[in-house]
């Protein structure tokens, strides 16, 4: 095609006296114009007018059928920043897509705090998740989310004192850019906001001291943070294990006999980005791994309720596979199956029996075998010894 067929144009608080000549034009060329209810009030077009359905994903097939019409799509600020973007882009080829973006809730957040974009974590809590936002709780931290209603606030505000950072500082910023803009801010303890717009940001400078509840950057945080009913891999082998599996940017990982879970929420928190599937054949422990994934802040942990191996037969290719409870040969077998080329795996084992099918992996296809043993003091009388906690022998290689 000679030029772009499909617009995405942002749109702001501001209206369409804001948009560019160029955005204009194409408005007022286009043949179907898509958007949401707000927007395509503000567009003075004799087009023909869809509104987004839910989901979204619905009005894909009458967008697609445009092609080679002028057509545009409005979106909020940067369709590319947590909007619509990257769900016409997964359908259209770049080539025929042309994007005018107007500046992101993120962007006028920013500037109205004064804050540096660069050193804020930019969330969105519309349509995802809302505890993902806990592991952004970080001592100083700047946080900018996309607020899913009016209530957000509130909730980040009451989110914020369970976990001990009362003197937090929220800014709830309404319709940012238009003639109803405000913005308001709260301590976190003494949170009472009310009649908040739906359409609000929520910006929070985390005031969190050391008795405050905050998830570390590093592997192997405490047991007792897990729901667990002893099937948990102890935290310091978790932090060996966690340094074994090497965690990449975007990768996958099985967590096979994951027991609380605490192997793949920890691979999960290591980059937003990384997901995991966790495989447990108990009924009640799989329910168990749920809760502990969303208290722990990383609810699109996907729980799988079956045995190995006939539970890992249809599930996506891993990067990497972690199996901590009932590794037999047959799992160990169709484990080392599914990974691909470089994938990583790590196997732990406590009883003779699984250690000697550990040696035998050891010996047919390389890698690593440790012996892992820790010891804490504990008091004898009014003296103390070590205590040694079971031995672990842990496998680890890459499939070459």
């Amino acid at each position: 095609m000679s030029a772009p067929w499909l617009s995405l144009i942002g749109l702001g608080e501001d209206g369409a006296e804001a948009l560019t000549p160029a955005a204009r034009a194409r408005v007022a060329q286009a043949s179907l114009i898509v958007g949401g209810a707000r927007h395509l009030a503000m567009i003075n077009a004799p087009s023909e007018r869809l509104p987004w359905p839910s989901p979204l994903a619905d009005a894909l097939p009458r967008i697609l059928a445009q092609r080679g019409k002028p057509t545009v799509v409005l979106a909020s600020g940067d369709p590319f920043f947590y909007g619509v973007g990257d769900l016409i882009a997964r359908h259209v080829a770049p080539d025929e897509i042309f994007c005018l973006p107007a500046p992101s809730a993120f962007s006028l957040a920013a500037a109205r705090l004064k804050w540096s974009q660069q050193d804020c974590a930019l969330l969105s809590l519309h349509g995802r998740a809302f505890e993902r936002v806990t592991p952004h709780l970080q001592p100083r931290a700047r946080i900018i989310a996309l607020s899913w209603d009016e209530t957000t606030p509130a909730r980040l505000a009451r989110h914020l004192v369970a976990r001990g950072m009362d003197a937090s500082r929220l800014h709830v910023l309404e319709r940012l850019g238009g003639p109803h803009e405000r913005i308001r801010a709260s301590r976190a303890d003494a949170f009472a906001l009310d009649d908040i717009a739906p359409l609000n940001v929520v910006a929070v400078e985390v005031d969190a001291d050391g008795a405050a509840n905050i998830i570390p950057l590093a592997p192997g945080l405490p047991d007792d943070w897990f729901e667990h009913d002893g099937q948990l891999t102890k935290r310091d082998i978790r932090a060996i294990t966690l340094s074994a599996l090497a965690p990449r940017k975007g990768e996958l990982l099985w967590d096979v006999g994951a027991g609380a879970g605490s192997i793949a929420i920890e691979w999960m928190l290591s980059d937003p980005s990384n997901r995991a599937i966790a495989i447990e054949r108990d009924a009640a422990r799989a329910a168990r791994i749920a809760r502990n994934a969303l208290s722990l802040g990383v609810p699109d942990l996907r729980v799988v309720n079956g045995e190995a191996p006939q539970a890992l037969a249809e599930l996506e290719t891993p990067q990497a596979i972690f199996i901590g409870g009932g590794a037999d040969e047959t799992t160990l077998a169709a484990a080392w199956s599914a990974l691909p080329r470089f994938g990583r795996i790590v196997v732990n084992a406590v009883t003779i029996e699984t250690q000697g099918l550990l040696a035998a992996a050891y010996r047919d296809k390389g890698g690593e075998l440790l012996h892992l043993q820790m010891a804490h003091a504990r008091p004898i009388g009014r003296f103390h010894a070590l205590d040694p906690a079971m031995a672990v022998l842990q496998w680890r290689a890459t499939k070459r």
